[in-house]
């Protein structure tokens, strides 16, 4: 005779004795504050090291324990975002300001960097934006800046070259927008009024949450051992998410700047921050910025309803690197009718901002060799000769009058297809590198300045022309 038994978990943990169990799992979560204090640092080559075996960082310090292998990379993390913020001071020499400007010294704030001329340049300021996540102000990838080196995780190459040409740069750090401070044992306490509810539905509620909280408590003292502090977010005044960090920046740095022609370059969800800035400001932007070079954006015009005449300025002052399989700049299509994608040459998103310049200087030199860092002539990509690539969004069978049609039953007309270029592709560092008035530019490279603009602002135009 065989007897099948059904076993819930609640049954089966309650068989376990979890403080037993405990004493033998993870260790406390008590990390070092230091880099030396993990025994860790950064070498010549910008690559993090192991300071006695010389290793690169090893994630799994310890076996079978996730949570806390995990907890000693973002502790790690943390002291790496500070020793990013002192390279941007000591190295980039970018100076660190507050915001909200007006911030009296009992409320949280939050910070940008900028260099010393990024007001008062009268020619030409660079703006960066990362993208989201745990990345702060001088980074584009955490992960890259720990397993790989500085210059691909950071912006720190796009500032000093940037430098060395003679912007002013402005860093923003949209992701910085509250400071935690733990509960007190009010807040803690501190449960939803329910007086005006009947006693009877407000006893039985008592008695679910009760319930509720014994099954929680039973399940968290398995998974998290370790009770963490319970913590509240204090929000920054006006700069309370990415896009309200943009808008002020904007509003109080950016658009005040002398500088008549103004460069953005942007990140992922910092390429979505910049359209949010463009719909609440698009007068301003259009006045003052010249040119915007995207790497793997993240921004829809269509889910933030950004208008036709901001779809078209984008269109003519905006490109975007998207990660992709194809050769750098092999022009990639999309179903959004805003701005050139073209390929970055990596599939990995992170990578995308450094891989974007990399077969020229790293931004900003001269093109075609004429910058002051003694560049080298540019070098056609051998994606030259490939044919406009399609995006995995696009029907092969979608011919162009085809989506037109379409999105007239929507109401939208589409705007008319930019033709792909048939000359070298154009890259990051020559869509920038156009605001310089009367610099030179390759004889085949699909961005021309009007010259009727070189003594106002430039304008970028497309050009057909071999």
């Amino acid at each position: 005779m065989s007897y099948n038994f059904v076993v819930s978990k609640t049954d089966l943990l309650s068989r376990i004795d979890l403080d037993e169990l405990m004493k033998k799992d993870e260790p406390p979560l008590e990390f070092p504050d230091t880099l030396e204090g993990f025994e860790y640092a950064f070498n010549e080559k910008g690559q993090l090291r192991h300071i006695k075996t010389g290793d690169p960082f090893v994630f799994n310090y310890r076996e079978d324990l996730h949570r806390w292998n995990q907890k000693r990379y973002e502790a790690l993390g943390e002291i790496i975002t500070k020793y990013i913020y002192e390279l941007l001071e000591e190295e980039c020499h970018l100076k660190k300001v507050y915001v909200p400007v007006d911030a009296v010294d009992s409320e949280p704030r939050s910070f940008i960097f900028m260099s010393e001329d990024a007001m008062t340049n009268p020619d030409k300021l660079m703006v960066l934006i990362h993208g989201s996540g745990v990345v702060r102000a001088g980074q584009w990838a955490r992960r890259l800046i720990i397993n790989e080196d500085l210059d691909s995780g950071t912006q720190i190459p796009y500032i000093k070259r940037a430098v060395e040409e003679g912007y002013g740069v402005i860093v923003l750090n949209p992701n910085e927008n509250y400071i935690e401070v733990e509960k007190t044992k009010a807040q803690v306490q501190l449960s939803p009024d329910s007086s005006d509810e009947p006693a009877e539905k407000r006893e039985k509620k008592d008695k679910i949450q009760k319930d509720t909280k014994k099954r929680r408590d039973f399940y968290e003292k398995y998974r998290n051992p370790q009770k963490e502090k319970e913590t509240v977010q204090l929000y920054i005044r006006e700069n309370g998410s990415p896009e309200e960090h943009a808008i002020y920046v904007w509003d109080h740095f950016i658009s005040q700047a002398a500088a008549e022609n103004v460069f953005f370059v942007a990140h992922s969800y910092g390429g979505l921050t910049f359209v949010e800035l463009m719909i609440q400001r698009e007068a301003e932007v259009k006045n003052k910025v010249t040119a915007v070079a995207l790497t793997d954006s993240v921004h829809n015009v269509w889910h933030q309803e950004a208008g036709k005449t901001i779809r078209e300025w984008m269109r003519e002052n905006c490109c975007n690197w998207v990660s992709s399989s194809e050769p750098l700049d092999t022009s990639v299509e999309s179903m959004l009718p805003d701005c050139p994608r073209v390929s970055a040459g990596t599939e990995r998103h992170e990578l995308t901002s450094w891989r974007a310049p990399l077969h020229l200087p790293l931004l900003l030199g001269g093109a075609g060799g004429q910058g002051s860092g003694g560049t080298q002539q540019h070098e056609p990509s051998p994606s030259a000769a490939n044919p406009t690539r399609r995006s995995h969004r696009i029907r092969p069978d979608d011919d162009d009058d085809a989506r037109r049609r379409r999105r007239r039953g929507h109401g939208e007309l589409s705007a008319p297809r930019l033709p792909p270029s048939p000359s070298p592709p154009w890259s990051l560092i020559r869509l920038l590198s156009c605001g310089a008035p009367g610099r030179a530019l390759p004889p085949r490279c699909p961005l021309l300045l009007d010259e009727r603009a070189v003594q106002s602002k430039p304008r970028l135009l497309w050009s057909q022309s071999p």
